[in-house]
């Protein structure tokens, strides 16, 4: 079955694409709503970063069973059926009357859905493309990014105007993504047993932590190897400064003296760079090796994080450094799975990166909860983005320790 034409495998992309814009827009524009939910409720940045806490981390649990599900029944049934959940849980949020309600609906009911249709395409375009590993993962989860390049300006024009509010984000939102979810899961497919793409042949890797297994790992085998838990701390590290900075962007624009909408336009520019990273990063990854990208995207970060404090007080400025975060931010979408399926193969990817993608929601619980509890206490965010910084340098240092895992066989004996 090997080297054969099974249709346009580019069609797998396309639900990719639609899949991770959906979550993009789930989750990367929240601290639009902090100051409306603020100004109706009196709840406290902490609390109402909360919610975006518990949805990040809800999702990235969830990626663990959904990768399962795709690995055993394929992606189509899973993605569908999360998007569904996804939907409902969104626009179930726009009837807000309490911090548990909120809680519920976006952070548990639409984070199960959006984890639910993240993982399988990540799970599947591998499989499709083992020529262009790194460009197509890019591709395929660029609309992260371009969801929250969307969400940020669109939810904004909605809350400013006086007719709808913030409650009709939900609404008019919740209905689209129950619209994308069709074209999203049936275009997804695995391809036949041992296919490959027409005369392509696996390049020899020039070193060792450059190597693509022959080997498919299984979910037990992978966490006995050390290698996994170096993955993990990048990741966690990364997700940590990045999510802190989403969390609270518009909120640190506007407490910087700017104005709603220009706060939103850096949050844009971030979500503009979080999608431009992952396709950049992937075709970069693809040149000149994916272990030297993610130490590069870890040591620039944790120089962008000490510059951020400073960059609030003018729309260019702050505009400029989160286009350089949200770059880093993005790429590490793009790296992590790459660097999972070089490591340990693309059989059982959807579980072993449903894994490896928790490390994240470590990131999502301890990051935005953090931006928002110090700042109750101390009125700004020196301490919280110095602290990003900090797991930023340490995700840089483990970088050094990444190297192809031996094969089970070997590492027992």
């Amino acid at each position: 079955m090997t080297n054969q034409s099974v249709g346009n495998r580019w069609i797998v992309v396309l639900g990719g694409f639609l899949g991770s814009t959906m979550c993009g827009m789930l989750l990367y524009a929240w601290s639009i709503f902090i100051k409306p939910l603020q100004l109706e409720f009196g709840w406290t940045k902490a609390e109402i970063a909360m919610a975006f806490s518990i949805c990040c981390a809800v999702f990235g649990l969830t990626t663990v069973i959904a990768g399962r599900l795709q690995d055993k029944y394929g992606p189509k049934i899973v993605v569908f059926v999360g998007g569904i959940i996804m939907a409902i849980g969104f626009f179930l949020s726009g009837y807000t009357e309490s911090l548990g309600y909120l809680y519920f609906m976006y952070g548990i009911l639409a984070a199960i859905g959006g984890g639910m249709v993240y993982v399988p395409p990540i799970a599947t375009a591998p499989k499709w493309f083992p020529d262009k590993l790194g460009l197509i993962t890019g591709l395929n989860v660029v609309g992260l990014g371009l969801g929250s390049f969307i969400m940020a300006p669109l939810a904004t024009s909605i809350i400013l105007n006086p007719e709808l509010g913030w409650r009709y984000v939900f609404f008019y939102v919740g209905i689209a993504f129950f619209i994308i979810t069709f074209p999203t899961a049936f275009v997804l497919k695995i391809p036949p047993k041992g296919w490959m793409p027409k005369g392509w042949t696996p390049p020899a890797a020039k070193k060792a932590e450059e190597a693509a297994t022959a080997y498919d790992f299984t979910f037990a085998e992978m966490i006995k190897t050390k290698v996994l838990w170096v993955l993990y701390i990048m990741y966690a590290g990364g997700a940590t400064a990045g999510l802190m900075v989403i969390g609270h962007l518009a909120a640190f624009g506007q407490e910087s003296g700017l104005t709603p909408m220009q706060a939103a336009g850096a949050v844009s520019c971030l979500a503009f760079t979080n999608a431009a990273g992952r396709v950049i990063i992937g075709w970069m990854a693809d040149k000149i090796g994916s272990v030297p990208c993610l130490k590069g995207i870890m040591i620039i970060q944790c120089a962008a994080m000490v510059v951020l404090i400073k960059c609030g007080s003018t729309m260019v400025t702050l505009g400029i450094i989160s286009a350089v975060i949200g770059f880093n931010y993005g790429a590490m979408f793009t790296m992590f799975p790459v660097q999972t399926a070089k490591f340990f193969g693309a059989k059982h990817l959807g579980l072993n990166y449903g894994f490896v993608f928790t490390a994240w929601s470590v990131g999502a619980l301890l990051g935005p909860a953090l931006g928002g509890y110090v700042f109750d206490v101390t009125g700004n965010y020196l301490v919280p983005f110095y602290f990003g910084s900090a797991v930023c340098a340490i995700a840089f240092v483990a970088g050094f320790f990444l190297k192809a895992p031996a094969h089970p066989s070997v590492a027992n004996a």
